[in-house]
C-alpha cells in the first residue's frame, strides 16, 4: 500500500510539471515502444528514429543474508526501416553478497557483458487494433548474474509481443511470452552448464495525464536447467506497479518495482524461491531521443 501511495504521488507531480511544461491540453498518443517495465510493447518507432537509453535492472533479496545486484547499461536504439528497431547494449554489474548459502561473499563492480537486441513489428496496433512483435537479444557475459563470479557465457532472451489500447489513448495492455536459453563456463570450475527461464508476463496501463501513465505487472517465470525445458528447478511469481513519464519532447522516464507474491524452489522448502530468483525486483530508465 506504502509503494503504491509513492507512485500515485509521483504520478502526480510529474502530471503537475507536465502542465507547467506547456503539456496541458495536448493530446499525447500512446506508444508502447518504452512504456511499461519488465514488459515490452509492440511499439518500435519510426524509421530514422535514434535514442540514448540508461537503465537500472536490479535484484535484492534472498534467504538468509544479504543480497543485492545491479545492473547499469547504456543503450543506443535506431530504426534503420519500417518495424524493425535495432540496439546494441552494454552492461555492467554490481554485486553486494553477505551470508547468502552456496554463494560467496563479495563486493563488486565489474563489466557485465554485451548485447544486441532486435526487434520486428509484424502487425501495427493502429492499424489491425492488436500489436504484435517478436524479440530477440542475444547476449555475452562476462559475470555470473546470481553470484557475481566470473564467467564466459552465452544466451538470448526472446519474446513474443501483444498489446492492444483498451481505451483509445487512455487505457493499454500487453501480454509477453518469453523465453531465454544460457550456457556459461564459470572460471573456478571450467564445466559449461545450461539453463533456461520461460514465461508469460502481462500488463496494464493508464494514462492519468497527457505522457503521464501507472499501472502494474505481473509475471510467472519458470527456471529450469538445461535450455530444453526438460528438469524444472523453480517457480515465481512477481507483481508490481510501473509509471512512465514523458518529461518534455525528447526525454522520458520509466521506474518499476515487482515482488514475488509467490513461488517455490525443487532444492528447498521455503514459500519463495529464493535460490533462481530474488525477493524484489526494480528497473529505473531514462531515454533521451535525437
Amino acid at each position: 500500500m506504502y509503494c503504491c501511495c509513492c507512485w500515485a504521488t509521483l504520478a502526480v507531480s510529474l502530471a503537475r510539471a507536465g502542465e507547467t511544461g506547456g503539456l496541458a491540453g495536448r493530446t499525447w498518443r500512446i506508444d508502447t515502444e518504452h512504456l511499461f517495465g519488465f514488459v515490452i510493447g509492440t511499439d518500435v518507432g519510426e524509421v530514422g528514429d535514434k535514442e540514448m537509453e540508461a537503465e537500472v535492472v536490479g535484484g535484492v533479496g534472498k534467504r538468509p543474508g544479504s543480497y543485492t545486484a545491479l545492473f547499469p547499461s547504456l543503450e543506443y536504439e535506431f530504426v534503420p526501416v519500417s518495424n524493425l528497431r535495432l540496439a546494441p547494449t552494454v552492461v555492467a554489474a554490481y554485486h553486494n553478497i553477505s551470508g547468502v548459502p552456496d554463494l560467496d561473499d563479495r563486493r563488486q563492480f565489474a563489466l557485465g557483458g554485451v548485447s544486441f537486441d532486435a526487434r520486428y513489428r509484424l502487425l501495427d496496433r493502429s492499424q489491425w487494433g492488436l500489436g504484435l512483435t517478436l524479440n530477440a537479444e542475444p547476449h555475452v557475459g562476462f559475470v555470473d548474474e546470481t553470484s557475481g563470479q566470473w564467467v564466459d557465457s552465452y544466451g538470448a532472451d526472446f519474446a513474443l509481443a501483444l498489446d492492444r489500447e483498451l481505451v483509445s489513448d487512455r487505457v493499454v495492455a500487453a501480454l509477453n511470452l518469453l523465453y531465454q536459453p544460457e550456457t556459461s563456463r564459470l572460471h573456478t570450475r571450467g564445466a559449461w552448464v545450461r539453463d533456461a527461464t520461460a514465461g508469460i508476463g502481462a500488463g496494464l496501463m493508464t494514462q492519468v495525464a497527457p505522457g503521464v501513465l501507472i499501472g502494474a505487472e505481473g509475471r510467472y517465470l519458470r527456471k529450469y536447467e538445461g535450455i530444453g525445458l526438460d528438469n524444472f528447478a523453480g517457480q515465481a511469481l512477481f507483481v508490481g506497479p510501473t509509471l512512465y513519464a514523458r518529461l518534455n519532447g525528447r526525454l522520458w522516464m520509466i521506474a518499476a518495482w515487482s515482488t514475488q507474491a509467490a513461488g517455490r524452489a525443487i532444492s528447498s522448502s521455503g514459500a519463495l524461491d529464493l535460490t533462481n530468483f530474488t525477493r524484489h525486483q526494480a528497473k529505473i530508465q531514462f531515454g533521451l531521443e535525437f
